[in-house]
């Protein structure tokens, strides 16, 4: 790779959409220039945690995934810790109150947790499909799913190869062997070589999956860290934990201002949320044993302190710390609050182009510089044109915002669909006309139109259908009369305007 002569493309991916970077002494850049420089030969790894019950991804999450995507062009590795494990505990972060335990976490938090797998015999190896059946607890089968639906998503925008990604459950180093209660399908062995009247020969000896021997057998086989160093297995045990928080302080932990607020309106702060952020630093650690090191970590500016806990807790284990980078976060369509489906102010990166591009063009005018700085490959220096322009009045907002509607489908959907998108979205809102392409929904006999839209995820909640009922905000295209009954059953053929920017057709 060509030497860098100049430090511009490495001062931009510091800066560029980022809240704070925390390197000590350089550390972390002089590693990349290194690397980019072809001096450094081993992995540069790049941390992110990643929520193990949500895989669909917003704009607000490509922000953190097209830096990284930069960062792997120059040569780091990008791994993705799912947070299995501390799902059970819950990231305090942001929470000014406990968080109620779930039926998830309650099963997970029982002393053992209940495998139901197809029958397996494990002798001596297990195959990929096994290692993923077999390791799963009931309440987190999901996560091996929604890690697949994670991959087809980013792909869109990250290297998925194995020399430039990889994915790991921390379970894998917080969960022991006696946790884990197998079910009755799930069946171990071991090969025994035995020499009978003079010839070898091998035997399978079967073993009770819940017994300690049985249970060992099967959780070696089922660690996905023994595929990517066997010579190196971490497990976190009461005591490790317990000498890691003999050098963190009570006064550290209970000084952030999360919890200053909480103890100042006497409600209750308890242990296990405090001791998130450490176990979120054991992540680091972990994450260095397994892959040779853990160079950075990235996430929001909320996540800022958990991730300087990992600096602590690697000091501590004597582990080169890693560098800290947290990122802007994208307001959402409102201008307002963070992008969040819950709030349903996002936009997906899988929405159809038509729906990115009228979504787009959704967003307040304050928006749109925020946007081009961190959802596009507009250079910087032009996007302080477009801010300033938009301020004198010199450059017109909507025409901004369509070239900004353009660049971010173009991005997901490529050049052609970006075209196609635009002109959809100026000959239906421009000219007034009804888009030959749009969201085709099949009912079923006797259902309601309210269902079939939340259903099928184009109206959050009834409750939203009935606002936009009530604001007349849904149209019959067929007969072009508001619907004002909430009840309405569909049929075929029907054609509905729901708000500015959704269309459907009903068969």
């Amino acid at each position: 790779m060509k030497k860098i002569d100049n430090n511009q493309v490495l001062d931009e991916l510091f800066s560029r959409g980022v809240g704070e970077f925390i390197d000590p002494n350089g550390s972390f850049r002089k590693k990349l220039e290194a690397k980019i420089n072809g001096e450094y030969k081993q992995d540069i790894i790049v941390k992110l945690g990643a929520d193990p019950t949500r895989p669909d991804l917003h704009l607000g999450h490509a922000v953190v995934l097209r830096k990284l995507r930069i960062l792997q062009d120059l040569g780091c590795k990008v791994v993705f810790i799912i947070g299995d494990f501390t799902a059970s505990i819950g990231d305090p972060t942001g929470k000014n109150k406990t968080r109620p335990e779930t039926s998830t976490n309650k099963e997970i938090n029982n002393t053992s947790s209940v495998l139901s797998a197809s029958t397996h015999n494990i002798s001596g190896s297990i195959d990929k499909k096994q290692e993923t059946v077999i390791s799963e607890i009931p309440s987190n089968v999901e996560i091996a799913q929604n890690m697949a639906t994670y991959t087809e998503q980013i792909k869109k925008i990250l290297d998925t190869s194995p020399a430039n990604f990889s994915w790991i459950k921390n379970s894998d180093w917080f969960f022991s062997t006696t946790d884990m209660l197998y079910g009755s399908e799930v069946k171990a062995g071991i090969d025994v070589d035995i020499n009978e009247k003079g010839k070898n020969k091998k035997i399978s000896i079967n073993i009770d999956p819940n017994s300690f021997l049985g249970k060992t057998i099967l959780f070696e086989k089922t660690r996905m860290q023994t595929t990517i160093n066997p010579k190196q297995i971490t497990l976190v045990t009461l005591r490790g934990l317990l000498w890691t928080l003999k050098n963190i302080t009570h006064s550290k932990l209970v000084g952030r201002d999360m919890f200053q607020e909480r103890i100042k309106n006497n409600e209750e702060l308890f242990m296990h949320e405090m001791l998130y952020p450490v176990i979120q630093g054991i992540d680091s650690y972990a994450l260095a044993r397994i892959y040779g090191s853990c160079d950075m970590e990235v996430g929001g500016t909320d996540q800022t302190f958990n991730m300087l806990m990992g600096r602590d807790v690697m000091k501590v284990n004597q582990i080169e710390p890693q560098a800290v980078m947290s990122f802007q976060v994208l307001e959402g369509l409102d201008g307002r609050d963070k992008m969040s489906k819950s709030l349903d102010n996002y936009i997906g990166i899988t929405d159809t182009p038509n729906d990115m591009y009228g979504k787009v063009m959704s967003i307040p005018d304050s928006s749109i510089g925020n946007y081009f700085e961190l959802c596009t490959f507009t250079a910087m220096d032009e996007i302080k044109e477009i801010k300033q322009g938009l301020a004198d009045g010199s450059m017109h907002p909507k025409k901004i915002k369509m070239n900004l509607a353009k660049q971010i489908v173009a991005i997901y959907h490529g050049e052609k669909e970006a075209v196609k998108a635009e002109e959809n979205f100026v000959n239906t809102f421009q000219k007034g006309e009804i888009p030959e392409e749009m969201t085709e929904l099949e009912i079923g006999i006797g259902e309601s139109i309210m269902d079939l839209l939340v259903k099928n995820k184009i109206v959050a909640s009834k409750m939203e259908f009935r606002r936009l009922v009530e604001e007349g905000a849904i149209t019959d295209l067929s007969t072009n009369k508001k619907i004002d009954e909430v009840n309405i059953k569909g049929v075929s053929g029907m054609k509905l305007k729901i708000g500015k920017r959704r269309f459907v057709k009903i068969k």
